[in-house]
């Protein structure tokens, strides 16, 4: 009771603030209008008077109306994602009111995105302090994925990491750093972490995509203790931008079958309604590798998506979001059926997922900007791994308050948060002994907290940004994550970043490692694991180049990050253990990305990356290059439009340098270290039909799989329980006539998806 005591004190303390009637009214001129491009309405316009603080951004109808304006001779700037900017000079008298609607026209190599990652404010990409990818639908349909977890392989810096070649479970990596370094958002709320980024995050659908944005670096001074290395912010489709009706239908020649069906509706003139339906489906079993196991898991998963938007009284935001998920999926023996679960005459591994998620903003009625956001989220996880069952259940409720105030050349962010995690299941992860007994115990975590973030306009070209954020772990106690960032505008074409700030991390091993529950090693946990620690620093160099025919961009980054109490898998001091504890030194994470970006006039555009990285533990004096990490990833895509005959193609890939894998014993006979290798496609688009889109092409091209090179990928896929193996007194595995390179069964030897070369087509539907 003592904390819901103080949240409601702190929240009630806030809205004192600003809910106190104003005594004075302030005098002064007014702006007010309409911003639009040929009759459509352009919402999220940016206004601001040039060399003041004074602003406005336009609502849903394009209106907008800055107020209380000292006379003087004005210049009035106005931009919007993929518009051209427009400055107009105003000259106002006291108490001048006047009216000035602003016609915007189509840039199409513009760079000034909204986003909202950085900073937890609309800005325009090129003013945030903080450096923001953005990807929009636009480049996801370049290589059509049935999830966001494919859909990212193609971002530079971003790797969509396989962890077992039997249930394809799997995290992203950003910049070298492993999946429990990134933080999810969807909608900026934090309902993908621990149990949920196994499996859900290849459940959520490219359908209910608005855009992703990136942050690449600590940012957890606004989102908390797991946005370390950087986070992804889903952002989901606004009812009101989205089309009457869309259906998206793609499936390939290994039979996977994927089905998008969107539908908008009114409910009355103050509710629009979007609603999202997902459907996948492979069950057709491969086998290229001839290992009698698939090549890739059978999978049968339903997403439902509904977004509730509700027009309010001087367009206050009001919207609400829910979303459920249930997947069935199972990889292992090509003979294996649903009576073999949890037996072992027939190996297998099957997942059961259940999902629900519920997303709410609320912008309070008071005249300062006060946002309410909370989510809910429940996740159940019914698994067999072989023999051992994995049940889990996680509920994560979270809820945030923050004001939004300008204050001459301050832009300040206050908030209020508390996360609360609930987490049970079957492992010896959530069990205690007491007087010789085995009790459950599962996990409850509070989580409240408080930031402040302070945007200082110190001149026209230069801004600097401090935060800092305060939580308290119910576990670990006090938490202190301080940032700061620094913007120079050398002028239009030229901007360069710097910033730096510090993590902390509480590990769940279960949940995050999935190695800790297949295969046949034992898991140790040598001490108390401590939370980890980190801070980062990183430099980035926007160039804008324009040209008589297209647009060049370049986005250049140095990054460092230091880790203490860094808690990583042993797989090497015993070939029998999987030993976590954390790290008696540190670890380190630094390197350098480059990002460019054409756009022409005649219909040629390309994106290309590359980045180069050092990930390496320092320990008792020694530096060893950490485990799956690559030297070297670099993607790219290349679209051309044939204008005249209505046809895309689209060219997209990537490419990575070796990496050290986990052998099981110093006779394993595969490879060491990965090869470089690289997953391609290609895709053709025609969109010469009214409402309609044709689109198929080739994934794969080079047919690369992961085991090219190695007499096999799964040691032992032929006695998945261990029955033939051997041990001497000790222990330890011996090589013997059956065995003779010592191993167990062991399916966490991956780095790469098993599916080689394959086609695909589909067709997309819209009405608007």
């Amino acid at each position: 009771m003592e904390y819901y005591t103080v949240v409601l004190r702190s929240i009630t303390f806030v809205l004192s603030l600003v809910l106190c009637p104003n005594v004075f009214r302030a005098q002064g001129a007014s702006i007010r209008g309409q911003v639009a491009a040929k009759g459509i309405a352009i919402e999220f316009a940016n206004l601001h008077l040039e060399r003041t603080s004074l602003g406005a951004n336009s609502d849903s109808l394009g209106k907008y109306e800055i107020k209380n304006i000292p006379a003087g001779l004005y210049t009035i700037e106005v931009s919007a994602v993929g518009y051209r900017k427009v400055k107009r000079e105003i000259d106002l008298k006291t108490d001048d009111h006047i009216t000035l609607n602003l016609e915007l026209t189509v840039d199409e190599f513009s760079m000034n995105e909204i986003v909202v990652t950085g900073t937890l404010k609309e800005v325009i990409r090129s003013e945030s302090p903080v450096p923001v990818e953005v990807y929009t639908t636009t480049f996801l349909k370049k290589n059509p994925s049935p999830n966001i977890f494919e859909a990212l392989q193609n971002v530079n810096g971003v790797r969509p990491q396989l962890n077992c070649n039997v249930c394809n479970t799997g995290d992203i990596h950003i910049n070298g750093l492993e999946g429990p370094y990134t933080m999810v958002l969807i909608d900026g709320m934090p309902i993908v972490s621990a149990l949920s980024t196994v499996y859900g995050l290849m459940g959520i659908p490219s359908s209910m995509i608005e855009r992703i944005e990136i942050v690449k670096g600590p940012a957890s001074s606004l989102y908390g203790s797991e946005a370390v290395g950087g986070l992804i912010n889903i952002i989901t489709k606004r009812p009101q931008h989205a089309p009457f009706i869309s259906v998206d239908a793609m499936t390939t020649s290994w039979l996977e079958t994927n089905l998008d069906v969107g539908l908008k509706f009114s409910l009355s003139k103050k509710v629009d309604v979007l609603t999202g339906i997902n459907l996948f489906n492979y069950q057709n079993s491969i086998d290229n590798n001839y290992d009698n196991f698939t090549d890739t898991p059978l999978q049968s998963r339903i997403s439902v998506f509904q977004k509730w938007n509700f027009k309010r009284k001087d367009n206050r935001l009001l919207s609400l979001a829910a979303r459920y998920l249930y997947e069935d999926r199972w990889g292992g023996d090509l003979q294996w059926t649903k009576q073999f679960r949890g037996g072992d005459s027939l190996y297998g591994e099957s997942i059961y997922t259940n999902r629900m998620e519920l997303i709410g903003q609320y912008q309070l009625p008071t005249s300062e900007r006060l946002m309410l956001s909370f989510s809910l989220n429940q996740h159940l996880q019914d698994s067999y791994y072989g023999t051992t069952n994995f049940d889990a259940l996680q509920r994560i409720g979270f809820v945030q308050l923050t004001w939004d105030k300008k204050m001459a050349k301050h832009d300040l962010l206050f908030g209020l948060a508390s996360r609360y995690t609930f987490y049970d299941d079957n492992t010896t992860g959530t069990s205690m002994v007491e007087m010789g007994l085995t009790k459950n115990t599962p996990s409850s975590i509070w989580l409240p907290g408080a930031f402040v973030q302070d945007e200082i306009a110190l001149s026209v070209k230069h801004k600097l940004l401090l935060g800092y954020r305060y939580d308290y772990n119910s576990y670990h106690g006090h938490i202190h994550t301080p940032r700061i960032a620094y913007k120079w505008s050398v002028n239009d074409e030229n901007i360069l970043r710097l910033n730096a700030g510090t993590g902390f991390r509480v590990v769940n091993l279960f949940t995050e490692d999935h190695a800790a529950l297949t295969g046949a090693r034992e898991v140790v946990v040598k001490n108390e694991l401590k939370p980890e620690h980190s801070w980062n620093a990183n430099i980035n160099y926007l160039k804008k180049v324009y040209m008589e025919n297209g647009f060049f961009g370049l986005d250049a980054s140095v990054y460092y990050t230091h880790f203490d109490n860094k808690i990583l898998p042993d797989y090497d001091t015993d070939a029998n253990k999987i030993i976590y504890d954390n790290l008696n030194g540190f670890a380190q994470s630094k390197g350098v990305s480059l990002n460019v970006d054409y756009n022409s006039t005649f219909g040629l555009k390309i994106m290309a990356g590359g980045t180069l990285m050092d990930v390496s533990v320092n320990a008792e004096g020694r530096q060893e290059r950490q485990m799956l990490t690559e030297y070297f990833t670099g993607t790219w895509g290349i679209t051309y439009d044939f204008k005249k005959y209505k046809l895309t193609l689209d060219y997209t890939g990537n490419v990575y340098s070796p990496m050290r894998l986990p052998l099981l014993s110093p006779l394993d006979p595969r490879n060491a270290n990965s090869p470089w290798w690289s997953i391609q496609n290609i895709q053709a688009t025609y969109k010469g039909f009214k409402h309609f889109e044709l689109y198929g092409g080739v994934k794969n091209l080079l047919n690369w799989t992961p085991n090219r090179g190695n007499p096999f990928i799964i040691a032992r896929s032929f006695d998945p329980f261990d029955k033939q193996v051997a041990y001497d007194a000790n222990g330890n595995v011996m090589a013997t006539e059956n065995n003779p390179h010592a191993l167990t069964f062991d399916p966490s030897y991956v780095y790469g998806p098993n599916q080689g070369v394959r086609g695909f087509i589909g067709f997309r539907y819209f009405l608007q």
